[in-house]
């Protein structure tokens, strides 16, 4: 560690957007720092890539760019490393090895997390020395989600988080829904602002929002549960015609990561474009911006909003872990650190049926067929919203049934002769429909 007991000092894994941003942030606010904690905060080295590659910060007297992850790994005068360089792999050996050499870290690594955190989570255990793990950055960027997660429900009991947690989406939806462009002209416009990465799968297929939504479920209920089992669909079936029923229906649609605990005690889960009411917190969040509310006991709802992504909001984040280390805070622990609450892979909800048809007689007949047959109630049926459209669809908006049953519906309905291609399903978080 440090040789100077009032200097803390840091080795950066990543010397890309939010390392840079976070160089920024200490050069800037290094006398308040002090002030605050009563220690200077050093940037001692940042571990790139290419040593070569111009970098769009100043690096602070004293600090050096190395290339191999050992220089810092191996340098017993820094107290904390900090990883932002993404992936996985590589990532993981780094936090391994800190944390195995005493050091502290702090991540935005958002997969690693949901992927490793048990595993990281025992090596700490096995410590004896103070090292901590920190890593407010990896969910919601700018959102203090994981710290207000981990402190501010200790004698609470969390029924229910839902999220927009992934600003490429929320960008793309709202400029399909706001601008009324197409999901291609959204998407391109996504890139051309830097919203969604050269392959933007992670984002549209709703991946990157699953991983943010096991990490908090893993704070919120104290429980692991593999990605595979919640259940994730994106936003790329969604066309113009969905918004126009969202519109009629006095709502718009948002790709949402949500939890629920029943009454039973069991936990749902799914990532889902979902049709939000017009009086929902959730509906008027917009662009690239993030919000989550978390219903509890004691609390009722708290609503989260604030910039998921970017260099600033996430290096933000990582400057108050880096702050509250140099403070000598202790990490809080989740207040449900370890549970024995059931998963169940099914959950239940008022649904909106998309369903493109070839013209014939009978098929609302069919269609209440097959859902009478599945036990599946239909609260109402909406006719095209555009008189004049090319496209030949109708909704179904079901009453309150468990996903298991929507899917059996879905299935024998795309099976039918009239059915043009894959029925698109949502979601509806409505108050007076869940009745």
């Amino acid at each position: 560690m440090s040789s100077d007991p009032d200097t803390v000092t840091l080795g950066i894994f990543g010397g890309g957007t939010v390392g840079g941003g976070i160089v920024e942030i200490i050069n800037k606010k290094a006398s308040y720092f002090q002030q605050l904690t009563g220690k200077t905060i050093k940037v001692r080295k940042v571990c790139v890539r290419d040593a070569s590659k111009p970098r769009d910060f100043v690096l602070p007297d004293g600090c050096s760019i190395v290339t191999s992850y050992d220089d810092i790994l191996n340098d017993d005068e820094i107290d904390i490393a900090v990883e932002v360089m993404g992936g996985t792999t590589d990532a993981k050996d780094v936090v391994v090895g800190a944390l195995s050499k005493g050091k502290s870290v702090v991540t935005a690594n958002k997969a690693l997390i949901a992927k490793d955190l048990p595993e990281i989570e025992k090596l700490l255990a096995s410590l004896s020395d103070g090292t901590q793990f920190r890593y407010e950055a990896a969910v919601c960027g700018g959102i203090p989600i994981i710290r207000s997660m981990q402190s501010d429900f200790v004698g609470d009991e969390i029924s229910l988080m839902s999220g927009i947690i992934n600003g490429c989406t929320n960008f793309m939806l709202t400029a399909m829904d706001r601008d009324k462009k197409s999901y291609d002209e959204a998407l391109a416009e996504a890139s051309k602002l830097g919203y969604a990465e050269a392959d933007p799968t992670l984002d549209v297929g709703g991946f990157d929002a699953r991983s943010k939504l096991k990490i908090l479920m893993r704070l919120a209920y104290g429980m692991d549960v593999e990605e595979d089992e919640i259940s994730c669909r994106g936003i790329t079936e969604l066309t113009k015609i969905d918004f126009e029923y969202a519109t009629m229906l006095g709502g718009t649609i948002k790709l949402l990561g949500v939890a629920e605990k029943s009454e039973a005690g069991e936990v749902s889960a799914f990532v889902s474009p979902c049709y939000v009411a017009n009086d929902d917190p959730l509906s008027s969040v917009n662009g690239a911006t993030n919000a989550i509310e978390v219903v509890s006991d004691n609390l009722v709802s708290s609503v989260y909003i604030g910039q998921g992504a970017g260099r600033y909001p996430t290096a933000n984040s990582c400057i108050n872990d880096i702050v509250a280390l140099a403070k000598g805070d202790t990490t809080p622990l989740p207040f449900n650190p370890k549970s024995n609450t059931k998963y169940v892979n099914n959950y239940s909800s008022v649904f909106f049926l998309r369903l493109n048809y070839r013209d014939q007689v009978g098929i609302t007949r069919e269609c209440g067929e097959i859902c009478e047959k599945h036990g599946v109630s239909i609260h109402s049926i909406l006719q095209n919203p555009k008189a004049k459209s090319q496209e030949s669809a109708f909704a179904i908006v079901t009453e309150k049934v468990e996903f298991a049953a929507i899917l059996k519906v879905l299935a024998d309905i795309e099976a039918l002769s009239w059915c043009k291609g894959k029925p698109f399903y949502m979601p509806v978080l409505r108050e007076d429909w869940q009745s």
